[in-house]
């Protein structure tokens, strides 16, 4: 199983990042999810917001990121002014 985690530090705004998520969720391949950081085990968490996609395998996953759906979320994101993420891909054992 593969994951593109996407982490932002500060909240985006709640109504246009609901607008973004429909795009996300039209990625191939993948479930979207998102939420926010509740917590951490010792302190703060060191962000605010999480969002996720997650493939069955490593074939979906390659696909969907080479994907116009996959890029044109960045650009959605980059464009409504959303705070700059970390992302990161995983595999998951």
């Amino acid at each position: 199983m593969y994951r593109v985690a996407v982490l932002y530090e500060h909240e985006p705004d709640a109504a246009s990042y609901a607008e973004h998520a429909e795009l996300c969720a039209q990625v191939p391949g993948g479930v979207f999810r998102h939420g926010k950081v509740t917590g951490a085990p010792m302190g703060e968490p060191s962000h605010a917001y999480y969002a996720e996609w997650e493939f069955a395998d490593e074939q979906a996953f390659r696909s969907a990121i080479r994907s116009d759906e996959f890029m044109a979320t960045g650009k959605d994101a980059y464009k409504r002014g959303f705070p700059q993420p970390t992302v990161e891909f995983l595999e998951l054992s």
